[in-house]
């Protein structure tokens, strides 16, 4: 067979497959392709380029926040005003709709930009063998079969079957969740192994820690892991958010509603009352615009939008209006480990010599914690173990620790920043140790030893790394009077179980005295007088703000659970340590499910996996989709948090997603509804508490937006039942619609949160926005107001008043009563007479005020008598609206107290 001949692609199970049998089957050669046969590949699989997703145009993305039933009932009534001449009800009907389009597209982010996140993390050039020569070329030319070179600092640019690998570790955290890089080496693995356990693989996108390689390319493009996870991105569809759907099943029910009344409406009054067509048609117009709450949309849209802004000032960015108020309703919280409930910076948490066990306190990569023996603080001067184990890991050490902008960062392997880190919280100065030779951490070898002379004057090989490589080099070990002794296999074998076993990563050191004369160092020279000093437990911590943070979740009914593509036995300490196992009331154990086993599970074992357990550990990308989808499918609503681009299609799916602003990849937050500033898992906790509020504010801008059309609805439908005059013009009903939802109802959106927000369960998913018992206080309110109205309209026409000062006195009665009910409509369900609750909302007081300013000048202006039809009254004209106010008021609290009292 020819070797310009084209590979058959995709290639499966390349991780499982010998070096020999990948590059055969790519039909490549240990020395690279021709030119020839690149350009031909080139042309046959495309450029090593993830695809541009179509995207929406600016028409389209506009004009779709027009589709609700109840905007094209206002676009209809705004229509048939128009035919009729009322221009001004046109105006400000077509002036909401607009505005409200206007503002949701504006604040709208759009998810499909996690694509260009993700084509961001492709390197731009590799270092590629062409025609047996290394060249240096666009990434975006790399074809299968293509021999690319790695270097410590690289991009991976393509996915790579590692033919060679010299300490090559390679960062994938943002693709397979591990804490730490991985090691690389060139041997075939297991046919089932996940994406973190494919040593012998280099994934594009991945970045090169340390050490240096090179591969065959077996994938490029849309074919790669990213490809995938692009694929996946792309394919997903995003759900409605609860509030989105219950607003659209709450706009059928009231268009419905509107429509049938108008219907009714014109038969009664044609078939009833034998009222001209014209005449008739306009008074049930003027009922349809009167019923229908046009200031709704903007209010609602205002209200998500200053929870924007608060959930800004909580180092929350939101990307889409609607998702802080999801964050509200969340009944589960899907988080990725590391980065999110982890800080992704490795710590020392235990140190174990034959004089005790030390805790370290602290997280992180800051310089500050102490370190304690039985609970009081150890010096290096009192503990020459501790002593001499702190010696080995800061100086047998490469990395520096530095504060940049406020944050603690680390320059060299991770796990190394936590021994420096060790280091400084010991007090420990390693500047005086001259280096005069070093052995470097490889693979291989799993160890790290350098040759120094220290302070006293001798030459000591001091040793660190994997405890199994340092044990069998070790006869002896630093016993507890301090003298060297036998070492006690048995007895490390037990401590490191027992750290491995909490989910820690297990370093060991060791060192011994040389000659004075010695300035090289060998391997051989580790093989004989090495004396074992003692252990080093690292993980990396919760963040502490997170466990706090977790347990007030929990109090608010709200599980957490935990998806992550690190080991099981991570996951499961770091799940206790987290508090995750008061999920379910267990106890210090928790089941920790594989990818694997979500791998096996159908569709419908995986819901009950999902609802059961709280921590699943070696999951891909695809696991992460299936147990977000899984979750909702059983009627959760779901967040889910993340920080790499492994998380990215789970963001996008989940009802609202959250993505670290920080440390978290671009794909990630462009996928997510909600960026953290801060990183802070603590903050989604803040932010579901705000998610609440605002529902509890929209909530009662509806119940209290919603009488107002009410009762001018109840008073045109009477009006036209019993033949009556109507108390009511078109125009002045647009004139409180739009005076109260602008000023009063404006008001409930600045409400602070009610007290016990988060110690209530989640609402219901599928709960309709309004309760049968708060539709019965709408009805009351309506009946109330409405009633009132239509009784002052007819005592001032029996009393021969003329008939605009009997609509101005309707008007002013349904006036007041909305501003006095605005103060029963601040709370739900407490009392509205507590005097340290009635001031704690100055906007409430500031826009009554500028409302009864509004409607002096609608009363007292002549344009605006003009305009609206009304005419100016006396002083004792304003005394039975206020009673009339005043009443209602007292009655709703009444209603409160039966409400609290029985249901």
């Amino acid at each position: 067979m020819s070797q310009s001949e084209s590979p058959s692609l995709p290639l499966e199970n390349a991780h499982h497959r010998s070096s020999d049998d990948i590059i055969l089957a790519l039909k490549s050669r240990v020395i690279g392709l021709s030119t020839a046969e690149a350009s031909t590949r080139l042309a046959e699989f495309g450029p090593n380029r993830l695809p541009a997703a179509a995207r929406e145009n600016v028409l389209k993305r506009f004009f779709k926040h027009f589709n609700d039933v109840l905007i094209y009932v206002l676009l209809g009534a705004a229509g048939i005003t128009a035919l009729l001449g009322h221009w001004l009800d046109t105006g400000v009907i077509l002036g909401v709709v607009v505005i409200n389009a206007f503002i949701g597209f504006i604040q709208e982010g759009k998810a499909e930009a996690a694509l260009d996140g993700i084509r961001k993390m492709l390197s731009a050039h590799a270092q590629v063998r062409r025609d047996g020569q290394w060249t240096q070329v666009d990434a975006a030319t790399l074809v299968p079969g293509d021999i690319v070179r790695l270097r410590s600092g690289d991009r991976v640019p393509a996915d790579l079957r590692l033919l060679d690998a010299t300490n090559l570790r390679i960062e994938e955290s943002a693709l397979t969740g591990e804490s730490v890089p991985a090691d690389k080496h060139n041997q075939a693995v297991a046919i089932d192994a996940g994406l973190g356990d494919r040593f012998d693989m280099a994934y594009s996108g991945t970045l090169v820690a340390t050490g240096r390689g090179h591969g065959v390319v077996t994938a490029t493009g849309p074919n790669t892991e990213l490809g995938r996870i692009n694929r996946l991105i792309a394919e997903v569809e995003s759900l409605q958010t609860p509030l989105t759907r219950q607003m659209a099943q709450f706009s059928k029910v009231l268009s419905i509603i509107i429509v049938v009344l108008a219907l009714l409406m014109l038969a009664i009054g044609i078939g009833l009352h034998d009222f001209p067509l014209d005449e008739v048609f306009l008074a049930a117009i003027g009922f349809a615009v009167a019923a229908i709450p046009e200031g709704l949309p903007a209010i609602l849209t205002i209200t998500l939008a200053l929870g924007v802004q608060r959930m800004a000032l909580r180092n929350a960015i939101t990307r889409q209006l609607t998702a802080v108020e999801t964050l509200g309703s969340v009944t589960v919280i899907c988080s990725d480990k590391t980065g999110t409930l982890t800080k992704n910076e490795m710590t020392a948490r235990h140190i174990i010599t034959r004089a005790g066990n030390y805790a370290v306190s602290g997280t992180g990569y800051q310089p500050e914690g102490d370190i304690t023996l039985n609970g009081e603080l150890a010096k290096l001067a009192e503990h020459p173990h501790l002593h001499a184990l702190i010696e080995v890991v800061a100086v047998a050490n490469d990395t520096h620790i530095a504060e940049e902008d406020g944050q603690w960062k680390v320059t060299g392997e991770p796990t190394e920043g936590a021994l420096r880190t060790l280091a400084h919280k010991a007090d420990f100065d390693s500047t005086a140790h001259r280096r005069h030779a070093a052995i470097p951490f490889e693979s291989l070898n799993k160890f790290m030893a350098t040759l120094n002379s220290t302070p006293d004057g001798q030459q000591r090989i001091l040793l660190k790394g994997a405890p199994d490589r340092l044990l069998e080099r070790c006869r002896q070990e630093l016993g507890v009077d301090g003298s060297v002794q036998t070492i006690d296999q048995v007895f490390w074998e037990g401590e490191i179980n027992r750290l491995s076993s909490k989910g820690l990563r297990v370093l060991a050191a060791a060192a011994r005295t040389v000659d004075d004369e010695k300035r090289h160092l060998e391997i051989s020279d580790l093989d004989e007088g090495m004396i074992f000093l003692g252990l080093i437990g690292i993980i990396d911590p919760p963040r502490p703000e997170a466990v706090a943070a977790i347990k007030s979740c929990h109090t608010a009914g709200i599980r957490v659970k935990m998806i992550t593509g690190d080991h099981a036995g991570t996951a499961e300490a770091i799940g206790i340590e987290m508090g995750l196992n008061r999920n379910s009331g267990q106890g210090g154990t928790l089941k920790v499910i594989t990818g694997a086993e979500i791998e096996a599970a159908s569709d419908e074992e995986l819901q009950q996996i999902a609802q059961d357990c709280d921590i699943f550990a070696r999951t891909s990308p695809e696991h992460k989709l299936r147990l977000v989808m899984a979750l909702q499918a059983r009627g959760e609503v779901v967040a889910m948090t993340g920080d790499g681009v492994n998380d990215a299609p789970a963001l996008k799916r989940a009802d609202v997603g959250v993505a670290m602003g920080i440390k978290g990849t671009e794909a990630t937050k462009e996928a997510a509804a909600i960026v953290l500033a801060d990183d802070n898992f603590s903050t989604i906790e803040r932010a579901v508490e705000e998610g609440r509020t605002i529902y509890d504010n929209l909530k009662k801008a509806i119940l209290f937006i919603l009488p107002t059309n009410g009762a001018q609805g109840f008073v045109m439908l009477i009006a036209v039942v019993f033949g009556l005059t109507l108390p009511l013009t078109p125009v002045q009903i647009l004139w409180v619609n739009m005076i109260v939802a602008i000023t009063l109802a404006m008001a409930l959106a600045f409400e602070p949160a009610e007290p016990g927000i988060m110690q209530r369960p989640p609402r219901k998913p599928g709960a309709p926005i309004i309760s049968p018992l708060f539709m019965l206080r709408l009805l009351l309110v309506s009946v109330l107001i409405g009633g009132a109205t239509i009784a002052m309209f007819e005592i001032e026409l029996a009393r021969d008043m003329p008939l605009d000062v009997a609509r101005t006195m309707a008007v002013n009665t349904l006036v007041i009563a909305q501003a006095f009910y605005l103060f029963n409509a601040r709370f739900l369900t407490a009392c509205s007479l507590r005097l340290d609750l009635l001031f704690t909302n100055r906007a409430a007081w500031i826009t009554t005020g500028i409302l009864a300013l509004l409607q002096l000048a609608f009363v007292y202006l002549p344009i605006m008598n003009r305009t609206f039809g009304t005419a100016q009254l006396e002083l004792r004209h304003w005394l039975l609206p206020l009673l009339i106010g005043f009443a209602i008021f007292l009655l709703m609290e009444i209603e409160k107290f039966v409400m609290r009292r029985f249901a």
